[in-house]
């Protein structure tokens, strides 16, 4: 029977039946194995090569994309991606001529947009120009980047620092460089892309622990460390997804007692925890070296793009003449580092951007949870997310809060499991109680209609 001659079905029913088919094909699409290719007589062209494997718009991933669209057209959810935002975009932005209260923009402390900020991007061009025009190691280098390393090291309280041109980068170079094929690589099941990706290129043996479960990890530790030589533990400072963080000195402890190298992305953490934003590092009251590798990203607190490891000065001597990701890469875009230097001063300067944001994390969480919205394992910190289920239902609400004047992102499948799929609250200093008080109750008031 078709959808069209079920007689009195209410939109409810008709969100779940639609739900339901989109789910069964998302399930045949992965569960498709496409038969293997047979060779050809050697004589000429292989014509028995299968179809899929020639045309772009075959390919399995695009063919699960085009099953998430159609699925969401039929309920007249339109794309909630790709948004055109025609300025700064901070506690408010505007997008398609209307002005909207934000928390879908990275910028924790109002940094990006900053006059400050913004005048020392202007006065790297008049002096550098837009771009280095070459890889650092070759005629790259601008005292710009070295002023940025350095400052970025003496926050750490480490010997050196060394910045990327992407944040992805960073990790998938660093952690794909210095570690291989004899190696193991232990991460948290919540890590980024970007260190998965490390990993897959490093070679090494790579195991995932259950989220924040540093028992996990000591027994697996226990079982595995003799059969490799170097290993590494990659856990986040706060987890992007989710706004939690880990307890960090127990992983500390492990390291040291399994003789392992111990990283942390802190691309959510720094300049968010801590008193003065310096980090999960400030938060717990360690020393910068009981961890080995500190990686953080520009583009958030720092407001310009790109990534940092910061560490000993062996390691950063080795990933400055070595890493691929940086070696073969133009050096950073010289206005791009003047924001991040000038942004990183204002940080130590104005400590009160920090507090205000963790105030107003805190209410915010404080909110959620009286009004039972399921927040997840969030710390309230910088990243809250509102767990809705099921993808369409994330879109849907994310499509009604926009109607509304409120710009959140969903989370949907595959970032997240199907199951878990959320709006991604992104909290900034320049949200003021009443910005927090409305986001919440406008929330409850859509997930009550």
């Amino acid at each position: 029977m078709s959808r069209k001659s079920l007689p009195g079905i209410t939109a409810q029913l008709k969100e779940k039946l639609i739900q339901q088919s989109l789910e069964r094909r998302l399930r045949r699409s992965n569960a498709t194995v496409a038969a293997p290719a047979t060779r050809g007589s050697g004589t000429g062209a292989d014509t028995q090569v299968p179809e899929q494997f020639t045309r772009f718009d075959l390919h399995p991933g695009y063919q699960q994309l085009r099953i998430m669209t159609d699925g969401a057209a039929k309920l007249g959810i339109t794309s909630p991606f790709f948004k055109l935002h025609e300025g700064c975009a901070g506690a408010r932005t505007r997008i398609g001529g209307r002005e909207y209260l934000n928390f879908s923009s990275y910028n924790y402390l109002g940094l990006s947009g900053h006059p400050a900020v913004s005048a020392a991007a202007k006065a790297a061009i008049d002096r550098y120009g837009t771009s280095v025009s070459a890889s650092r190691p070759v005629s790259g280098e601008r005292p710009l980047h070295r002023e940025l390393e350095a400052a970025i090291a003496s926050t750490y309280g480490a010997e050196d620092a060394i910045v990327y041109v992407s944040g992805h980068a960073t990790n998938v170079t660093t952690i794909g460089h210095l570690f291989g094929p004899k190696d193991l690589i232990l991460h948290d099941e919540w890590i980024h892309n970007s260190a998965l990706q490390g990993c897959l290129l490093s070679g090494s043996r790579r195991l995932s622990f259950p989220h924040n479960d540093w028992a996990s990890l000591d027994a697996m530790l226990a079982q595995q460390r003799r059969q490799f030589e170097r290993v590494l533990i990659v856990v986040e400072g706060i987890y992007g997804m989710d706004g939690d963080f880990p307890d960090l000195p127990q992983f500390v402890d492990i390291k040291r007692r399994h003789k392992a190298f111990l990283m942390v992305d802190e691309a959510h953490s720094f300049g968010v925890m801590g008193k003065r934003g310096h980090g999960i590092r400030e938060h717990f009251g360690l020393a910068s070296s009981d961890v080995d590798i500190w990686m953080g990203t520009l583009s958030k607190t720092l407001a310009g793009c790109g990534g940092y490891i910061a560490g000993d000065a062996a390691l950063v001597e080795h990933l400055k003449f070595l890493a691929p990701g940086f070696l073969y890469s133009v050096g950073m875009s010289p206005p791009v580092a003047a924001a991040a230097l000038e942004a990183l001063s204002i940080l130590h300067r104005e400590p009160e951007r920090v507090a205000t944001l963790r105030k107003r994390g805190a209410l915010f969480l404080e909110l959620a949870r009286a009004a039972g919205i399921d927040t997840g394992f969030s710390a309230g910190i910088s990243v809250i997310p509102a767990i809705v289920g099921s993808s369409l239902s994330a879109a849907r609400l994310s499509a009604r809060l926009f109607e509304r004047g409120m710009n959140v992102q969903p989370i949907l499948y595959p970032a997240v499991p199907e199951k878990l799929a959320r709006l991604r609250f992104f909290m900034t200093c320049e949200h003021s109680e009443a910005d927090i008080r409305h986001a919440v109750d406008t929330m409850r008031a859509e997930l009550d209609s």
